[in-house]
């Protein structure tokens, strides 16, 4: 056989099947851009042009930023240190931070996902508190969603709610930076962030990405508490991603508006409810890490277990809310004239205020759900033997309270007692309250998950109506309550509270 055909033909092979995997390559592309363009058809939900733009050129336009190029050297300087060292790290910084979204993940895999889960554990209602003003906001205007931190699973039901409207990016904390949950969440279109960091560099990196993603329109949706409640009242805010954002009016060439959309959540049974209290709870005991790893354990095999035979029911209601859309050019026109290019210390005090407006729209919405309905009547006795018929009375009058303040009461239109037995089903459910003749008991060691609920609407009711059923105020000095926000500072002061971790699901 002549040598050179013996050459050739291995050559041709290679090059025909080198060939073939591009045209299958392209072929599968092609398939994916199609599956992709069906879906945003599908779901006739808007995609903000910038999040589809290629992840390299949205590092290129950081790098090139002349705010974070002289970062850098102003960081160079002070370290001592040379500027291709800091660009090393900024380039960290950009890979931590910055997404990339994909169409299919998020529609395909991410509304399914959420679509199960929350038909699997819980009923969903949502109201729309003022349709009329967020049909209102222009089209071009970029939209940020404000919402209250109650559960990991917040991330999920918003994306869920919104997914037929627009997609949303989220700002996620460094909980979230584990395999293969920082592969999902990026592919979703959200960022990093991470909240106890100080460094100014990384903080220059960050707000340029928030301010060009704003620059370009993307919806966003943030957590102004800066994480999850562990009493189930709402946090003070913290203002820096909102800073950022709202500093977005200042670039030359943004004439859009930006509008903050408050979006209030509640639910019946937070998964990790258990977790989130446990280092508040004053006269508790503390569990070693290996028995809270089991407790995991076993509340994942019992719910598998109820699952595969049919036995798994729902944990009541998740309610989402959404307000009156806050313009920030209409409440800068109130403000002292050029409040955004002062110094940083001068500027912060009127951000701050302007979180506070927004967290207070916010909480203006929370919905109110039976089991915290039935759990703040439960503790207005100051009891822990308590009158089932007493209940209902005290319900009706909360009930009365909330509706005066324009509350929002999940299925009000409810009779009362059926409104109970709904709640009723999941507190005898975990056992926080048993049954005992005529009366019922509220078991001690779940007095502080009970504190936890009825926290949540807490804010709704009257002064008088909240000095009432105080936990604080608890006649018993030793029976387990959550400490309040003043007891936590003085306990993390003196070290008596152990580093917060990641909240898990509840044992």
């Amino acid at each position: 056989m002549d040598p050179w055909l013996v050459l050739a033909l291995p050559v041709t092979l290679a090059l025909v099947g080198v060939a073939g995997l591009r045209l299958s390559r392209a072929a599968v592309r092609r398939q994916f851009r199609h599956r992709a363009r069906h879906l945003l058809f599908q779901f006739r939900a808007r995609v903000d042009r910038y999040k589809l733009v290629e992840r390299d050129r949205i590092r290129e336009a950081l790098l090139q930023d002349p705010v974070i190029l002289a970062a850098i050297s102003r960081h160079a300087e002070q370290a001592g240190t040379g500027e291709a060292e800091v660009r090393v790290k900024v380039n960290q910084y950009v890979d931590e931070i910055v997404p990339f979204f994909n169409v299919l993940s998020y529609y395909q895999l991410g509304y399914n996902l959420s679509r199960l889960t929350i038909n699997l554990l819980y009923k969903a209602t949502i109201e729309y508190r003022d349709q009329a003003g967020l049909e209102r906001i222009p089209r071009r205007d970029v939209v940020v969603y404000l919402m209250n931190h109650r559960s990991n699973a917040d991330y999920v039901v918003v994306a869920y709610v919104l997914a037929r409207v627009v997609s949303i990016s989220y700002a996620v904390g460094e909980w979230a930076r584990t395999w293969p949950l920082e592969f999902v969440f990026k592919s979703f279109g959200s960022y990093f962030i991470r909240r106890q960091y100080r460094e100014a560099l990384y903080h220059t990196v960050l707000e340029r990405y928030v301010q060009l993603i704003t620059l370009n329109g993307v919806t966003q949706g943030i957590f102004p508490e800066g994480g999850l409640t562990r009493d189930g009242a709402l946090r003070p805010v913290k203002i820096g991603l909102l800073d950022y954002i709202v500093r977005t009016l200042e670039e030359p060439g943004f004439d859009r508006d930006i509008w903050l959309v408050p979006v209030g959540i509640n639910y019946d049974r937070v998964l990790e409810d258990r977790t989130l209290i446990r280092e508040r709870i004053i006269g508790g005991e503390r569990p070693s890490r290996l028995r809270q790893l089991a407790g995991v354990a076993s509340y994942v095999g019992r719910n598998l277990f109820r699952l595969l035979t049919g036995q798994l029911k729902r944990y009541g209601r998740v309610a989402v809310a959404f307000g009156t859309p806050l313009s920030v050019r209409g409440w800068l026109a109130a403000q002292p004239a050029g409040l955004l290019a002062l110094p940083k210390p001068e500027r912060l005090p009127h951000i701050q205020r302007l979180a506070e407006l927004a967290l207070e729209r916010i909480g203006a919405v929370i919905p109110v759900t039976p089991v915290p309905l039935a759990a703040a009547a439960l503790l207005s006795f100051g009891s822990s033997v308590i009158p089932r018929s007493r209940v209902l009375d005290r319900m009706d009058e909360l009930r009365d309270q909330l509706a005066e303040g324009d509350a929002k009461l999940v299925r009000g239109e409810l009779p009362l007692s059926e409104v109970w037995d709904r709640a009723w089903r999941m507190l005898s459910m975990r056992r926080l309250v048993v049954r005992q003749g005529d009366d019922l008991v509220i078991l001690p060691r779940e007095r502080p998950l009970l504190e936890y609920y009825a926290n949540s609407i807490r804010h709704l009711l009257p002064e008088e109506a909240r000095i009432a059923w105080s936990p604080a105020a608890e006649p018993d000095t030793t029976l387990p309550r959550l400490a309040t926000r003043q007891e936590m500072d003085i306990m993390t002061r003196d070290h008596l509270v152990p580093p917060r971790r990641p909240a898990g699901p509840a044992t």
